[in-house]
């Protein structure tokens, strides 16, 4: 591990124990007031990488689109969400955790070793696997699973940004910047909004307290 890029040892050390179909997993979303939870599956070819994988964090929206096109082209990938109803019902940590076991599911075979972004498994991992912290600074299959999950989640808010304008979605991707708080006040809370979330929660209360 080279400390300043992924790489692919991780991988190669899962292979060298007899694991044939491995697999880098991610999820983005945790932190907005608004959307799903996101996360991806993604497994590599060791003789295709595609050039320009890292931590989605660092590269700029439009390197990552770039490199989420070479990544689809070349590799096997699945995203998948869990919605904003599983994320009150369970709690964030168990929706993220569902929407990576949903991502491994929907992978061509499945994998026998998966290797996921965190420090903490799913509970639900239909398959062995190790918990990387900052696995999508120093793991290629993991990087690769951030960018497919933060490409499709981002594209995901702007859609929903054109059907609840005034919100910002489209370049907060459902944070809580200044301007979606801001419209939380002023426009009220959608169907979009996660509802066990303090901010969200505390003007719905307060909607409540003053109209009773």
């Amino acid at each position: 591990m080279s400390g300043l890029l992924p790489d692919f040892a991780f991988e190669g050390a899962a292979l060298d124990r007899g694991a044939r179909f491995v697999v880098g997993v991610d999820e983005v979303g945790r932190g907005p007031l608004a959307g799903p939870v996101t996360a991806a599956a993604v497994r590599l070819d060791p003789a295709k990488i595609p050039a320009g994988l890292a931590d989605s964090k660092t590269l700029s929206p439009r390197r990552r689109a770039e490199v989420f096109a070479l990544i689809v082209r070349v590799a096997d990938v699945s995203v998948a969400h869990a919605s904003v109803e599983e994320i009150d019902r369970l709690n964030i940590l168990g929706a993220a955790h569902l929407a990576m076991c949903r991502a491994i599911a929907g992978l061509s075979r499945p994998p026998d070793h998966a290797l996921v972004d965190g420090n903490l498994l799913p509970r639900d991992l239909p398959c062995a696997g190790q918990a990387i912290i900052k696995g999508d600074a120093c793991c290629l299959s993991i990087a690769a699973a951030s960018i497919a999950a933060k490409v499709t989640r981002d594209r995901l808010m702007v859609d929903l940004a054109q059907q609840h304008p005034g919100y910002g979605w489209e370049t907060n991707a459902g944070y809580g910047s200044q301007q979606h708080m801001a419209a939380l006040r002023n426009l009220g809370v959608t169907p979009h909004h996660r509802r066990s979330f303090r901010p969200v929660h505390n003007i719905l209360y307060q909607d409540k307290s003053i109209s009773s």
